[in-house]
């Protein structure tokens, strides 16, 4: 079983930075990746990170501004968030994904955070 924790969202004016973290216990060997859903939209990819961090992948819509980093030793994973605009605003969760490598794909992750609130006011 693996119990997903994140932290670092609030409120911040755009143009603006946070750093989430996603705190990651039980099994290891996962690939990490980082969503988010606004009001009345679908949950949409925002940046993944293979186990060794070789490999990350943004959504075109934070490409440049966002980067997704590890920890391994302490099973932590990153998304710092840069330039932030008003349509960043959204719940956004780590989730970890099994055997799959750089997945951006919800439905291929096995486990999912509670979600952390971003707010960008304009």
């Amino acid at each position: 079983q693996v119990q997903l924790v994140e932290s670092g969202g609030g409120l911040v004016h755009s143009g603006g930075s946070l750093r989430l973290s996603c705190a990651a216990s039980g099994r290891t060997f996962y690939t990490m990746g980082w969503f988010r859903q606004a009001p009345g939209k679908e949950r949409e990819f925002v940046a993944v990170i293979s186990y060794g961090g070789t490999i990350t992948r943004y959504a075109d819509s934070v490409k440049g501004r966002f980067t997704i980093s590890r920890d391994n030793a302490k099973n932590t994973v990153y998304l710092q968030m840069n330039s932030l605009k008003a349509e960043d605003t959204a719940v956004y969760s780590c989730a970890a994904a099994f055997g799959k490598s750089a997945t951006q794909s919800p439905y291929e992750y096995d486990y999912w955070g509670q979600g952390t609130q971003v707010t960008v006011s304009s």
